[in-house]
């Protein structure tokens, strides 16, 4: 799974800051890492200079092979909260389509026993 991390202008993307991003990712996805080709993180400070409650925007996007990427945006006020919420919001979303994808499997191969 290849983690590629983006900041704007307004964030430092410091080495420590990147691995601190594919530390919480790789932890947080990790039983799903081997159906993840690779996963995009973008964290903006949507009110720049001006502060604000909850303007730390994390995008995230995960690509999964045969199926389209799975998208996921989270709000928080610091970036470790945004990165931390978002992986956790992106791996439900993960398993819930690919929950679906399973039961799917296992309905049709049900029709056809029958």
């Amino acid at each position: 799974m290849i983690i590629q991390f983006h900041t704007d202008a307004n964030i430092s993307g410091t080495q420590a800051l990147q691995a601190e991003v594919k530390d919480v990712v790789t932890s947080t996805l990790d039983h799903l890492s081997e159906r993840i080709s690779r996963v995009e993180v973008h964290v903006t400070d949507e009110n720049g200079k001006k502060g604000g409650l909850n303007d730390i925007r994390c995008v995230m996007e995960a690509r999964v092979e045969g199926r389209q990427p799975t998208a996921i945006t989270h709000h928080a006020s610091s970036v470790s909260e945004a990165v931390a919420g978002g992986a956790e919001k992106l791996l439900r979303s993960l398993e819930h389509a690919l929950g679906r994808v399973a039961d799917k499997h296992s309905h049709d191969s049900m029709k056809r026993e029958s």
